[in-house]
């Protein structure tokens, strides 16, 4: 079988290589942004939305214009990819996966892509790649990159530039090794708590440098707009934010690595992340109520990462054979795993349960568990999960391997 793996690495340019790519990647934000307002624009006369071949047009003409002759300084595969982004934008909204594109603002990040993997050398030896219109570039070699190369994407970010460099290689279709399955309960004060009993703590890691960062977005916020200073007060919130995703990316991935090399099989709540930590602030003529509280719990719940949490372990899992599934929450940690009887009063407290027909008593997240478990079976049984909610029905699916490696 084929695996898709990507290997990024920080790039260490010279001045003119920096000065380039900050050019090729603003050229490719600004023939994103030129692409989606006429997009807007024809919609608006009523006329059909161009195609990639009819953008692709568009793009030599604005090239070769004369009020956009820089653009013509910048490698073509990168703009042209550009509007393949474009088009994967409209298409995940047509498909109701993602909003309506938005414009790119400038300095917020920026990257570009090299789609041709004929036009990219890697010399590992040398801890260096070679990239059109940039030449040889230095990046820090922490790991080999596996397989053939297949593109590259460079990036920016918190005054840093990286290379991204996805490959393809033959595998063995692989047989796992644990024979476990395990239930998964992610949670607030835990982590991630274990069918078994055990626990993963969370890291917190946007409370631990929570201060620290306030203290410098009030120093950034009383510069001058746009100034030297604040450029540089911009710099070190950008830092701190680096800081504490990578530190979380960091965790999450011992975290899911040591659970899929021990169990075959993990079910997992198929949690709504992003409706959970909507914000109740709601609206002037109908305002949210407990907005406070409900920033706080939306605050928490994105500090520890669910949604990558559960990435992780899907694609991990199926590297070394194993399966995740991912059951409805609704009633896991009300549900006694020894009588089946549901009431809310079976959970006292936030970490206390104890049921009130058969008095079997844990802790709350166990249970949750321990019944995300027991889902988890019939769902591998059958297909179906036996519930007291509306219709759900959880089919078995194969997920693609394809995961960025940070180096």
């Amino acid at each position: 079988m084929k695996r898709l793996q990507a290997f990024k690495f920080e790039l260490r340019p010279n001045g003119q290589q920096q000065r380039q790519m900050r050019r090729f990647a603003g050229s490719c934000r600004f023939v994103f942004n030129k692409a989606l307002a006429l997009q807007k624009a024809r919609f608006e006369h009523g006329e059909k939305k161009l195609g990639y071949a009819g953008l692709c047009k568009e793009l030599t003409a604005w090239r070769n214009g004369s009020d956009t002759p820089w653009l013509g300084e910048a490698p073509i595969h990168p703009l042209q990819q550009a509007l393949k982004d474009l088009e994967r934008a409209y298409a995940n909204f047509f498909a109701k996966r993602a909003d309506f594109p938005r414009f790119k603002k400038k300095g917020h990040g920026g990257s570009f892509r090299y789609p041709d993997p004929k036009q990219i050398k890697l010399d590992q030896a040398n801890s260096r790649i070679f990239l059109p219109k940039l030449g040889w570039l230095r990046y820090r070699n922490s790991r080999d990159v596996l397989g053939a190369v297949r593109n590259a994407t460079v990036s920016f970010s918190a005054g840093k530039w990286f290379v991204s460099i996805q490959s393809e290689r033959e595998v063995e279709p692989p047989i796992p090794s644990a024979t476990s399955a395990i239930g998964i309960d992610v949670g607030i004060a835990r982590l991630a708590t274990l069918s078994d009993g055990t626990f993963v703590a969370p890291l917190n890691s946007f409370r631990t440098h929570e201060v620290r960062l306030a203290r410098y977005q009030r120093a950034m916020s009383r510069k001058v707009k746009f100034s030297n200073n604040w450029r540089k007060a911009k710099r070190r919130v950008q830092r701190i934010h680096a800081r504490i995703a990578n530190a979380r990316r960091d965790f999450l991935h011992k975290a899911t690595t040591s659970i899929s090399q021990n169990h075959a099989m993990v079910c997992i709540e198929d949690l709504q992340v992003r409706n959970m930590s909507k914000s109740s602030r709601g609206s002037a003529e109908k305002p949210g109520t407990n907005v406070r509280a409900k920033s706080g719990l939306n605050k928490s719940i994105l500090d520890q990462g669910w949604a990558e949490f559960r990435r992780q372990l899907d694609y991990k899992l199926q590297w070394s054979g194993g399966w995740l599934v991912a059951v409805p929450p609704h009633n896991t940690s009300r549900t006694c795993p020894c009588c089946g009887h549901i009431a809310a009063d079976n959970r006292r407290t936030q970490a206390q349960f104890k049921c009130v027909a058969c008095g079997y008593a844990n802790h709350a997240d166990v249970v949750g568990a321990m019944n995300s478990l027991a889902r988890g079976h019939r769902v591998a049984a059958c297909g179906e999960v036996v519930h007291s909610g509306p219709s759900m029905k959880q089919e078995p699916t194969e997920a693609t391997a394809h995961e960025v490696t940070h180096a």
